[in-house]
């Protein structure tokens, strides 16, 4: 799995239409393998975007739970917990 892909369900307020398409623009580049595609390869790579942004969007919509919403910020704190305790970062 691609690190830089977020979890993007569940959340309040829900994932927005920017962070689909960022998340399936990581993914497509990771199946790919171009950072930028050549300009031979560059439709192909955008309707791919589209695509998959398209399936996130209908999985999101579709996916169901009975757990409260995450708070983004709660998460964002406990990333940065988790990633001074990784990488040993004194504050």
């Amino acid at each position: 799995m691609c690190r830089n892909i977020k979890t993007l369900f569940n959340f309040d307020p829900p994932a927005t239409e920017d962070e689909i398409v960022a998340a399936s623009l990581q993914f497509v580049r990771k199946l790919s393998g171009f950072n930028q595609p050549s300009k031979a390869n560059e439709a192909a790579f955008n309707q791919a975007v589209v695509e998959v942004a398209s399936a996130a969007r209908s999985l999101l919509d579709s996916l169901v739970t009975n757990a409260e919403p995450r708070d983004r910020e709660i998460e964002k704190e406990r990333a940065r917990i988790r990633n001074a305790k990784r990488f040993n970062v004194i504050e």
